[in-house]
């Protein structure tokens, strides 16, 4: 530790980017405990069949649970490259599929959790 703190490369590489991975892992895995709220997934349901989702029940906990999934992997550092590609389709998925591509409108800012972005 201490060669590396008196070394030339700048300790904010190493230590800056865990402390975003914290901060995003953190966001998507809050937003993904919805899947323990049983009014909210129903609500969310109710949403994929009025926008004509296939298997709407399904699609609403299957993009909750990654959310939930991938955020804890992301926030804890495990497996986080092979976390962020489901992470990724789902949001890509509720940016576009959910909210027609409206990225910065509606309340909707489901692109700055998007990992890649950050």
């Amino acid at each position: 530790m201490i060669k590396r703190f008196f070394s030339p490369s700048p300790l904010w590489q190493e230590s800056g980017l865990t402390l975003i991975r914290i901060i995003v892992g953190s966001f998507i895995t809050y937003h993904g405990l919805e899947v323990f709220d049983h009014g909210k997934m129903d609500g969310y349901s109710k949403w994929l069949t009025d926008l004509h989702f296939p298997a709407p029940e399904l699609m609403a906990y299957l993009g909750k649970g990654i959310e939930f999934v991938a955020g804890v992997l992301v926030l804890v550092g495990f497996l986080t490259r092979l976390a962020i590609i489901p992470l990724i389709l789902t949001m890509l998925i509720i940016t576009f599929g959910m909210g027609k591509g409206k990225i910065f409108m509606d309340d909707q800012h489901p692109v700055f959790y998007r990992p890649g972005t950050v």
